[in-house]
């Protein structure tokens, strides 16, 4: 790659998963206001949170080739963010409880140089076991939940909790692996 890569996250998870591909990167925080506008649909609203990063880290790095992402947990409708606090936490795992819910992530390759922006959206569909008000408060003592979409990690404690996934597991950690490869290689 003869472009720098820069991760537009402060994710450790993302920057975790992106080191699987061997792929040298810097990282670059965007500055974006993540909040989701009236009626916006949860795929809707991961891509354009996923591109206004590209374009924001792109107009402080000239010439380089930004990747950004972006994922939500959805059920009933509602988008679950990362938790408020510790009761917004409880309410998210207490809806995931028991149901099937869908996680989405946005990626986008933006090559300021060549004038190019490539996305994608990757959704998988996750099942939770039923959780008893006990089992919530255990997990959210047990593990920081409040950076999390959705107030769980599947790379964790939470996956005693998860049975069943269909589609990509990295898209639940927050960064598609296959699509950003796929993305990366049609640049």
């Amino acid at each position: 790659m003869e472009q720098p890569l820069i991760l537009a996250s402060q994710s450790p998870r993302r920057r975790e998963l992106l080191e699987i591909l061997g792929i040298p990167f810097s990282i670059v925080v965007p500055a974006v206001d993540e909040t989701a506008h009236a009626g916006e649909l949860p795929e809707e609203y991961v891509v354009r949170v996923a591109h206004e990063k590209a374009r924001e880290v792109g107009s402080r790095t000239a010439g380089s080739l930004v990747l950004s992402a972006d994922t939500v947990v959805t059920i009933d409708g509602e988008i679950l963010g990362k938790p408020r606090d510790r009761a917004d936490a409880f309410r998210m795992l207490e809806k995931l409880s028991g149901r099937e819910h869908r996680v989405y992530t946005a990626v986008c390759v933006m090559d300021s140089a060549r004038g190019r922006v490539r996305e994608g959206l990757d959704s998988t569909a996750v099942w939770f076991n039923a959780l008893t008000a006990e089992e919530i408060s255990g997990y959210i003592d047990r593990e920081d939940v409040m950076d999390k979409a959705g107030a769980y990690a599947i790379q964790g404690f939470a996956s005693v909790f998860i049975p069943r996934i269909e589609g990509s597991y990295s898209n639940v950690m927050g960064l598609p692996l296959a699509l950003v490869y796929d993305l990366l290689r049609r640049r």
